[in-house]
């Protein structure tokens, strides 16, 4: 398993509502048991609602759904990449507060 770190590209995909969506896109790289974080308290969060994960299968092509497993500890949300494919692009939508 690997510590990514602050991998990726994350984006408030919709601010000034009552849940914030944050997106994180992460590189090719990522391997299934990787693990990234991402700091809520940067969009002004410290918890989640939830989350939702993607995978491209095919590059820039097929996407289909790949949960991770996640754990919140002062205000650090860390995602632990699921599935079994490597060198992959994830998508996460988080749903935060």
């Amino acid at each position: 398993m690997t510590a990514l770190g602050a991998v990726g590209t994350r984006t408030e995909v919709a601010p000034n509502l009552g849940v914030k969506i944050i997106q994180v896109i992460t590189a090719a790289t990522v391997d299934d048991g990787d693990t990234l974080t991402v700091d809520l308290s940067t969009y002004g969060c410290t918890n989640i609602h939830g989350i939702l994960g993607f995978i491209e299968t095919t590059a820039g092509s097929v996407v289909v759904q790949e949960q991770p497993t996640t754990a919140v500890s002062s205000s650090t949300l860390t995602i632990t990449v699921g599935g079994i494919t490597d060198d992959k692009v994830r998508a996460y939508y988080i749903f935060a507060y």
